[in-house]
């Protein structure tokens, strides 16, 4: 261990004690010092009261540098306060001397003071200064060399904490602004970024962290953009909004998260929209415990409903949005009541019964199985809880005297390949029906597509993927999705149902489609790794396509026809869809329930594939258990042949 780190690993109480000691050397040697180069002589060692002086003006001198704090200060982390503390107390050990040569007539000249004042902070404050740079020299070697992409506050404020912590130290700027360019701010130098490679390279740049929280993310994407190619793991600071409200602190970096990737800014929501629907008012949510039913009842919550029912069939979803929902009431004081509910949509009497019990008026179903693969492989089920559970739920609303009910939809809706976009057209088309047998209830839908963070969202999965070492998976090179955060979905689910009519399709506005491959291959490079391919053998991650599974398709669409208006919010829009009298819905309803009790798979698919969906399945039956069941039929029916030939 090194003479400097054995001092610096001695008790406070021990390092208090050298720092008053060298301090007394320090004073000595100004005075003195002050006294020669005024002088030019050796005479006043020699004078008993310039001796008599520097021993009073000793103690007290200390003791004013006690009273300031300068020996509380942590040298490695020492500023401004500790600067002002010395310079106070030289100028108060300044006027000791002046007074004590007064009480002593020991007959100091007048410019030995200003003299000594130069002299103690040269060597008290200088001291300070060379040990806190050797510190940190020494703590340097052993940090890793950063970036930092933002040279205004936030990145300043950035590179000061850096300097405290132990991990990263930043050895340049990067900003835009071109009257930065080319200056030092706290002795780090900013460069533009025509001029990032070569910083990167010649630095040995390891991470590069962007502290632009304020910008937008229009901005975010051209900046990544521009950082994308080098192959180096980009991290993010907490936005500006988290850390004034202490839900972030500005050193914990995270991943770029792949809505900066997207660009795509959210629109601030129209609070009487927001409002409309669920102020005041009884609100249920259906799905509560899910991605999206989970957002929704953060959103509700902040808008003071009396009552918010909480229905899902998840006891562990219910008890996490309980508890979180009931944690949000208590840190702001809300007199929301909060009910969480056990149930299934499929049991019409329970929901029927919880509607009425706590008299609701605002209903968000977002209850429903979503995951294509899995309602391939499970087609009754599919069925009975996308299109008869929102057909029970609708029946009960209408029976309760529910004002508003909104159906969470789907882009697979649209022209469907699969299963599960198929029953969501279908339960589009029962709440169309019965939105024009009554007026009690106004019934709308908002169809949207993929969202950021939801179950089976396939960002976790790449990043996970890329955190073993990869290969990231993907179904297919060219597919394409449209992506939305859930909390921007969410609030304009809540906007859109209240601008509904009765029998309303809303689309909401996702932006630009993305390529999954191309979001895959920004997502390892921000992660610090390259791409394995064919043109780079030697690139960190390999991105393997494994083909499309059961119902998935290359694009998706979020309309049909092309029949769509505007409305009052940018986002939204409203889309005419082919509709079924309750006549006629009533009796393809009814052939579909029959179907699923018998477990008649193939004229489930009949009844789906005349229904007015555009249901174009690519894919034969997939359920799991007719495909066992026709393999039993297969297997017993060739034993009886073979028992016959035989």
């Amino acid at each position: 261990m090194s003479l400097i780190q054995s001092v610096l690993s001695l008790p406070r109480a021990y390092k208090r004690a050298i720092s008053l000691l060298i301090d007394s050397i320090f004073l000595f040697c100004a005075f003195w010092l002050a006294l020669f180069m005024r002088l030019d002589s050796f005479s006043p060692l020699f004078d008993q009261g310039y001796w008599l002086v520097f021993s009073c003006s000793l103690p007290l001198s200390l003791l004013v540098f006690v009273k300031l704090g300068l020996y509380r200060a942590v040298l490695r982390y020492m500023n401004m306060q500790a600067v002002w503390a010395i310079a106070l107390g030289s100028i108060f050990s300044a006027m000791f001397v002046i007074g004590f040569s007064f009480l002593y007539t020991a007959g100091i000249p007048r410019t030995v003071p200003f003299i000594f004042i130069s002299l103690c902070l040269i060597l008290i404050g200088g001291s300070r200064v060379s040990v806190r740079a050797v510190i940190s020299h020494q703590r340097w070697h052993k940090k890793a060399s950063v970036l930092i992409y933002g040279a205004g506050s936030s990145g300043r404020q950035l590179a000061t904490a850096l300097s405290q912590g132990p991990e990263y130290h930043a050895v340049a700027f990067i900003d835009d602004y071109k009257a930065l360019q080319g200056q030092i701010i706290q002795g780090i130098p900013v460069y533009s970024p025509e001029e990032i490679s070569h910083v990167v390279e010649r630095k040995t740049v390891q991470k590069i962290l962007l502290a632009i929280p304020s910008a937008s993310r229009a901005r975010r994407k051209q900046v990544l953009a521009k950082i994308d190619c080098l192959g180096i793991q980009v991290l993010t600071i907490p936005g500006m909004a988290d850390i004034v409200e202490g839900k972030a602190k500005l050193e914990e970096f995270k991943d770029v998260g792949v809505e900066d990737l997207l660009g795509r800014d959210s629109v601030e929501p129209k609070p009487e929209l927001m409002n409309a629907d669920i102020a005041d008012k009884v609100v249920m949510v259906t799905g509560a415990g899910g991605s999206i039913g989970s957002e929704l009842c953060r959103q509700i919550i902040r808008l003071k409903p009396t009552k918010l029912v909480l229905f899902e069939l998840s006891e562990f979803g219910l008890y996490t949005i309980d508890k979180e929902l009931n944690e949000y009431k208590q840190q702001h004081d809300l007199a929301v009541e909060v009910l969480p509910l056990l149930g299934s949509v499929q049991r019409v009497n329970r929901i029927e019964t919880v509607m009425k019990s706590f008299a609701v008026q605002t209903v968000y179903h977002a209850a429903a199985y979503k995951h294509v693969p899995l309602v391939e492989h499970n087609v009754v089920e599919g069925v009975r809880n996308n299109v008869f559970g929102t057909y029970y739920a609708a029946r009960a609303a209408i029976n309760a005297n529910v004002e508003t009910f909104v159906l969470i939809s789907t882009d697979k809706a649209v022209r469907p390949t699969n299963i599960m976009g198929t029953t969501k057209r279908m339960a589009e088309l029962v709440l169309q029906a019965l939105a024009k047998t009554q007026h009690s209830t106004r019934f709308c839908m908002v169809r949207f597509g993929n969202v950021l963070g939801s179950s089976g969202s396939v960002v976790p999965l790449f990043r996970k993927q890329i955190k073993n070492g990869g290969p990231v998976t993907l179904t297919h090179p060219d597919i394409t999705r449209y992506f939305m955060t859930i909390p921007e979905a969410s609030q304009l689910v809540i906007q859109a149902g209240a601008m509904g009519k009765g029998g309303d399709v809303f689309v909401l506005d996702m932006g630009d489609a993305v390529k999954i491959y191309d979001l895959a291959s920004n997502i390892i490079h921000l992660s610090g790794f390259s791409v394995k391919s064919a043109e780079l053998p030697d690139g960190d991650i390999e991105i393997k396509c494994t083909g499309l599974r059961p119902g998935e398709k290359l694009y998706e669409e979020l309309l049909i026809g092309d029949n769509v208006s505007g409305t009052s919010h940018e986002r939204i829009m409203t889309a005419q869809e082919v509709m079924l009298d309750w006549d006629e819905l009533e009796a393809l309803i009814s052939r579909l329930d029959d179907a699923c009790h018998a477990f008649d798979h193939e004229l489930i698919r009949e009844i789906l594939l005349k229904a007015p969906t555009g249901f174009n399945p690519t894919d034969g039956i997939c359920d799991l258990v007719w495909q066992q069941k026709s393999t039993l039929q297969q297997y017993t029916a060739d034993i009886i042949e073979l028992k016959v030939a035989t």
